[in-house]
């Protein structure tokens, strides 16, 4: 079967779009990757965006206006992956669709929410569209997250040693062999909001991480970020810039005076590289295997990697599996489990009661035919 799987992560400033070939051979998931186009949202969409995400007061118009509007976003980035990936033989598409909100009290996830209509990928494609992948779980009594964690076990199982899959998106997570998976805290969420506040918006992001480079760690601010009580919660657990968001720096700034942007850039860095060190080193890994936007961020992995000097770091590229695209990738995945009547969670990695067949299925314009259900999950992911 040729799946899309559509992606916009923590950071939301594109839609990655990977197509796929994916078939079941035996206990084993084979995966042909055709490569994957990435769709920039336009300014006004992200600003938008931007201004809608917690603590922001919104109005239902508000909603309704963004989940419209990212709708036919995800619709034209799939219209282009069908077009330029598939030669027009796309079968399905997997929408993540856009988090907006990941409802969380005392560590417990109560709701969550993605904005992005299936509707209108289905209207512009033709094809039958899984999405709302998160509900089911969290329906289930899980966190409704990381959901890309039952597609690392797959993929990472026989490696040897203690392998671990690491995304550092605007959330970073991690994934390990014994099905342990939880967000680690921000990623690039509060460097960006950092990097986007103390520019007035000119920057996005700390690009090639120019601005931590440029300055210098400031002990007390990390001390006091790390005071954070999420960060001493056990697994599984996750979180979104419900918390890590520019009011949180701002908090954590009192009393500081005036700090260069650089070095507080440069704090923000470190935080991050120490709270995932911190968790990979929780579940004695020997071997990081990592992924997402961070990664691009030389700084970033040169703290990462000077914090964890025992253990192996590497990107998913020299896995055979590109960086950028992985998270895409797995919800292309996660619709295959799905069209299959296959479960697309890990209990151990979200916490749920049960695994479940996730996501609801928009039809296309032919009469829906979803494959005969498989018999079991595969219990590999084989790159060809």
């Amino acid at each position: 079967m040729r799946v899309i799987g559509l992606m916009s992560g923590t950071s939301y400033d594109a839609i990655d779009a990977a197509a796929a070939d994916l078939e079941l051979d035996g206990d084993s998931l084979v995966m042909r990757p055709l490569g994957m186009v990435s769709e920039e949202y336009d300014e006004p969409l992200r600003r938008a965006l931007a201004d809608a995400l917690t603590p922001a007061a919104v109005t239902l118009a508000d909603v309704c206006r963004l989940d419209t509007r990212i709708g036919q976003a995800f619709a034209a980035a799939a219209v282009r992956a069908d077009r330029e990936l598939c030669g027009g033989r796309a079968e399905l598409v997997a929408s993540h669709g856009q988090t907006v909100h990941h409802w969380v009290e005392e560590g417990r996830v109560h709701g969550t929410l993605q904005l992005g209509r299936p509707a209108w990928i289905a209207e512009a494609t033709g094809l039958p569209v899984v999405a709302d992948f998160r509900t089911r779980d969290v329906a289930a009594g899980g966190q409704g997250a990381p959901l890309v964690s039952l597609v690392d076990l797959l993929w990472l199982r026989g490696r040897p040693g203690t392998p671990v899959a690491l995304n550092i998106g605007g959330i970073a997570n991690l994934t390990a062999p014994d099905g342990t998976a939880f967000d680690t805290g921000p990623g690039c969420a509060l460097i960006d909001a950092a990097a986007r506040g103390f520019s007035g918006g000119r920057l996005a992001y700390d690009a090639d991480g120019a601005l931590a480079a440029a300055g210098t760690v400031h002990e007390g601010l990390l001390r006091r970020l790390l005071d954070e009580p999420y960060y001493a919660l056990p697994a599984p657990k996750t979180t979104g810039k419900e918390l890590f968001h520019l009011g949180h720096l701002r908090d954590a700034l009192a009393g500081f005076g005036t700090l260069p942007a650089e070095d507080v850039v440069a704090t923000l860095t470190r935080l991050t590289a120490r709270t995932v060190a911190d968790a990979v080193r929780s579940v004695g890994a020997t071997e990081v295997i990592a992924s997402g936007g961070g990664t691009r961020n030389p700084v970033l992995m040169d703290m990462l990697a000077g914090l964890l000097p025992d253990t192996a770091l590497r990107t998913s590229d020299e896995l055979g599996l590109a960086s950028q695209a992985k998270e895409a990738y797995a919800f292309a995945v996660l619709g295959f489990l799905t069209a299959h009547g296959l479960p697309g969670t890990e209990p151990a990695s979200t916490g749920a009661r049960h695994g479940s067949v996730l996501g609801s299925v928009t039809p296309g314009r032919e009469q829906l035919r979803l494959p005969p259900p498989a018999r079991e999950r595969p219990v590999r992911l084989v790159l060809r």
